[in-house]
């Protein structure tokens, strides 16, 4: 099933996509007779998607997609995780690799950004950068736990761009501010959920920059694969209901590469991940004073 959060007319709500369809959550709760929280959060993890699950097969798709904008999956995740140098070919180009632990960023949510919106790229970053990755939405919340049960930890997948500022992080000699700006971690279109990805190490990954593929590679390039990425992970913090970990990225990033050609102003970056949908956004140049606010 694929799971969006949806805007109309300044209202949200959430819904199962299906093509260019949608059955949103007053519908689900009209043909299922169950009423559903507001909060898709509550929805996804706290027992009610299990619980219509065996009664969405006949739901109707009378919506047009087109109608509603798409939001962030998740909302307010309490942490976004993200995966270092984990594909082969991308330690090979950086001459590196691939580590045989996570190497792990945390991004902050106020980062997380939406398909189809802006990433706002202060005035004062001159190395924009772009990384396509595959995200795992944590369904249960877990600690010190094996392989077998990290595949049960994943409540699905998800498009994560894991925008980067090449300057700040070689100024800084760490990646969390040159990671950490706002709008720099645009997800979605939704989330896919695992029973319909038959298996995450087999999608093929792509970004489009203006309509020139940048990079073309697969998630069995992966290092560290799914279930031992979580795990691993597990050992060192404990990862709750809606966490978000971001896999790392293959190689066609512009990081040390000697032609690099950065993001600019107006460039459209299009990523795409087999079976779970199609990430769009426009890089737009702000200058500090246009996000200035202190609220009381």
């Amino acid at each position: 099933m694929k799971i969006a959060r949806l805007s109309y007319d300044n209202s949200e709500t959430y819904g199962f996509v299906h093509g260019d369809k949608v059955a949103t959550k007053d519908e689900i709760t009209y043909h299922t007779g169950v009423p559903i929280p507001q909060s898709i959060k509550d929805f996804l993890f706290d027992g009610w998607y299990n619980e219509i699950k065996e009664k969405i097969k006949d739901l109707s798709y009378t919506e047009n997609l087109s109608n509603f904008k798409l939001l962030t999956p998740i909302p307010n995740p309490n942490k976004i995780i993200c995966l270092a140098f984990n594909y082969t070919d991308h330690a090979k180009e950086q001459g590196l690799e691939a580590p045989e632990d996570p190497v792990i960023v945390l991004k902050p949510r106020t980062a997380l950004n939406s398909t189809d919106s802006k990433i706002e790229c202060p005035d004062f970053v001159t190395q924009l950068d772009y990384e396509v990755e595959l995200a795992v939405i944590i369904g249960k919340t877990c600690k010190n736990i094996s392989e077998d049960q990290a595949k049960e930890a994943v409540f699905g997948y998800m498009v994560f761009n894991d925008v980067s500022a090449r300057d700040i992080q070689f100024k800084d000699k760490q990646f969390t501010r040159g990671k950490g700006f706002d709008s720099f971690a645009p997800c979605g279109p939704w989330i896919t959920t695992k029973d319909e990805i038959k298996d995450p190490q087999n999608l093929k990954l792509t970004t489009k920059i203006n309509g020139e593929i940048r990079q073309n590679s697969s998630t069995e390039k992966m290092f560290i694969k799914i279930p031992e990425i979580v795990s691993k992970i597990s050992k060192a913090m404990t990862l709750e209901k809606g966490d978000i970990i971001s896999t790392g990225t293959p190689a066609g990033v512009m990081l040390n590469n000697p032609n690099a050609i950065f993001l600019k102003h107006d460039d459209t970056i299009e990523m795409e991940i087999e079976n779970l949908g199609v990430l769009r956004n426009t890089v737009k140049t702000v200058k500090g004073q246009d996000r200035s606010f202190c609220i009381k």
